[in-house]
C-alpha cells in the first residue's frame, strides 16, 4: 500500500465550492458573486458590498436604505465591550482587543441559547450585521485609548467609512482620504478559502456558533503570514527609510533569507488584481499628503523585487502605506482588514451553515511504531 499524497498546506487541495467569490484565471480577477472587485471598488460603496456578499446580489434602493439604517443603529459600543476592551494592555497587539471584544459580543447574544438559535438564518443574518457595525467601533475605541485620547461616539448621518474615520480620529478627512479608505474596505472584504475564513468554516462544521467562528477567524488573521503582512509592509518601509536605501535593504534581507513581506500570493500567478485599484488608492493619497518620498520608497522596492526575485506585490503592500497616511497606527492595520472581511467570513459561515459537513481531514502518521510499556 502506497502513502497518500500529502498537501501541505492543503495547497492545491479543494475542499467545498462556494458561490460567495473567485479568481477569474482567464482575467486574474477577483470576483465577488461574480463581479470584478476592481467594479466594486469603483462604483459601489462598502455596504452594498457587504449586502452582495450575504445575500448574492447587490440591493435594490429600497434594500439599501434599510440595510443602512439598520446597520447604523448597531454602531454604539455595549459598556461592558469596553470594559473588556479596557482591561486588555495596551501592551497587546490590537488583534488581542479585536479577538476578546467579538467574544464578548457572542457572550451578550442570549439568543444563543434559543432552540435553533445558533443556526437560525435570520438571527445569523442579523449578527453578521451587528459584527459589521460593531468592529469599527471597536477598532477607533482602541486606537484612541492607546493614545489617550477619549472615545469619539457613533454618528448615524455618516456612511460606513466615514463614521469609521470619525470615530477613530475624531474628525471627517477630505474626499479622497474617506475614498481610499472605502476602496481599502472593498478590497479587504472576502477572498475565499483564505486561512482566516477556511479557519471560520471549519468552526461553523461543529455547529459551533458564529462569534466563536468569527473569534477563530481573528486568530488566524493576525498571523504575520496572512493579516498581519500589511502591519510587517510598514515595518519594513520604517526600517528602509528612502527609496535610495531599498535594493541594499533588499538584497541584505533576501541574503538574510527573511521573508519580504507584502510580495507574492498562493492564489495569485501573474499578480494580485486587487493592487492596481489600490496602488492608484495610495498614489492619491501621497499626493493629497504631499508625500512623493513614501511613493518613490514603494515603486523602488517594488521594482527592486521584481528585477530581483521576479515577484509581484499584494494587497498588504499598497493598503499598509496608505493606511500609514490616513493617520491609523501600524498596529491598527490588521483590525482594519477584520473590519472588512468580517462581511466575507459571515457570509461563509452562513454558507457552511446551510450544507454542512464536518471539515475533519486525514493525517498521515509518521512516528512510532506501537509499543508497549515494558514495566
Amino acid at each position: 500500500m502506497t502513502d497518500p499524497e500529502i498537501h501541505k498546506g492543503l495547497a492545491g487541495v479543494v475542499v467545498d465550492t462556494t458561490a460567495i467569490s473567485s479568481v477569474n484565471p482567464e482575467t486574474n480577477s477577483l470576483l465577488y458573486r461574480g463581479y470584478p472587485v476592481q467594479e466594486l471598488a469603483e462604483h459601489c460603496s462598502f455596504e452594498e458590498v457587504a449586502y452582495l456578499l450575504w445575500n448574492g446580489e447587490l440591493p435594490g434602493d429600497d434594500e439599501l436604505v434599510a440595510f443602512e439604517a439598520l446597520e447604523r443603529s448597531l454602531r454604539v459600543l455595549d459598556d461592558r465591550t469596553k470594559r473588556i476592551i479596557d482591561d486588555v494592555p495596551v501592551a497587546a497587539h490590537p488583534m488581542d482587543v479585536v479577538r476578546s471584544a467579538v467574544s464578548q459580543l457572542g457572550g451578550l447574544d442570549e439568543t444563543l441559547e434559543q432552540p435553533d438559535g445558533v443556526l437560525d438564518p435570520e438571527l445569523n443574518n442579523g449578527r453578521a450585521i451587528y459584527l459589521l457595525a460593531q468592529l469599527p467601533a471597536i477598532v477607533a475605541y482602541d486606537q484612541r485609548r492607546r493614545r489617550g485620547l477619549p472615545a469619539v461616539e457613533p454618528r448615524d448621518d455618516l456612511d460606513y467609512a466615514r463614521n469609521f474615520l470619525w470615530m477613530t480620529f475624531g474628525e471627517v478627512p477630505d474626499d479622497v482620504v474617506v475614498d481610499a479608505f472605502r476602496v481599502s474596505l472593498v478590497l479587504y472584504a472576502e477572498h475565499s478559502f483564505n486561512a482566516s475564513t477556511f479557519t471560520a468554516r471549519v468552526i461553523a462544521s461543529t455547529l459551533s456558533d458564529l462569534y466563536s467562528a468569527v473569534t477563530g477567524a481573528v486568530g488566524a488573521l493576525k498571523g504575520p503570514l496572512h493579516g498581519g503582512a500589511n502591519e510587517a509592509v510598514m515595518h519594513a518601509f520604517d526600517e528602509i527609510g528612502s527609496a535610495d536605501k531599498a535594493e541594499a535593504w533588499l538584497d541584505d534581507a533576501l541574503a538574510s533569507k527573511r521573508k519580504i513581506m507584502g510580495f507574492g500570493h498562493r492564489v495569485y500567478k501573474n499578480g494580485d488584481s486587487r493592487v492596481p485599484t489600490m496602488k492608484a488608492a495610495f498614489e492619491k493619497l501621497a499626493e493629497h499628503y504631499d508625500r512623493q518620498d513614501m511613493l518613490d520608497l514603494y515603486n523602488a522596492l517594488e521594482k527592486a523585487m521584481g528585477d530581483r526575485k521576479n515577484i509581484k506585490p499584494n494587497l498588504d503592500y499598497p493598503s499598509g502605506p496608505a493606511y500609514n497616511l490616513m493617520g491609523f497606527d501600524t498596529e491598527t492595520f490588521t483590525p482594519l482588514f477584520a473590519a472588512a472581511r468580517v462581511a466575507g467570513w459571515t457570509a461563509h459561515i452562513a454558507e457552511q451553515y446551510a450544507a454542512n459537513s464536518l471539515i475533519r481531514p486525514l493525517s498521515l502518521y509518521n512516528g512510532p511504531t506501537e509499543r508497549h510499556l515494558s514495566r
